[in-house]
């Protein structure tokens, strides 16, 4: 797949991880694309929908699912602004995807690489390609912006409790 494909598609990511931002959660998005076609879309949605699976790879990769009417979603790649975390890259893995393309790494609970490698683990059943950094920029300073706001007003949240004590 060219370079500019990865692109759109990730773009297309980064609108669903918009999404995510408006609706109070962290954004993340992701895009499930088989024989250039979108079969599964996802943004996080744990916090609205009281569901800690609601990440926006699961998402994606049920609604793919739904879609091809098998839970094996083979000749598919999984286009995601950030590095997947274990249960994500262990559901990828279950549904046999064939390639997986991310933005930004996280450090923190990267499961493909920064904290674990999951997904080139030499255990594992399925081995999946892997392109990273695909507008890593872009999709980092998403996550920045969104987490610099929310400490923002957290502070003025207890500044405006503190004044009022």
């Amino acid at each position: 797949m060219s370079d500019y494909h990865d692109e759109a598609w990730m773009r297309h990511a980064l609108t669903l991880a918009h999404r995510a931002w408006e609706q109070g959660e962290v954004p993340v998005g992701a895009v499930l694309v088989q024989g250039g076609k979108v079969i599964g879309e996802g943004w996080n949605r744990p916090i609205g929908q009281h569901d800690p699976t609601a990440h926006a790879e699961i998402m994606a990769l049920r609604q793919g699912g739904k879609v091809l009417e098998n839970y094996r979603l083979v000749e598919s790649t999984l286009y995601v602004t950030l590095e997947p975390c274990v249960m994500c890259a262990g559901a990828m893995v279950h549904s046999r995807i064939n390639r997986l393309v991310f933005g930004a790494r996280d450090e923190k609970t990267g499961a493909v690489g920064s904290l674990l490698d999951i997904l080139r683990h030499p255990g594992m059943n399925h081995q999946i390609a892997i392109q990273e950094g695909v507008l890593a920029a872009e999709c980092a300073a998403l996550l920045s912006d969104f987490f610099r706001l929310r400490r923002g007003q957290k502070k003025a949240l207890r500044q405006t409790i503190k004044r009022q004590c």
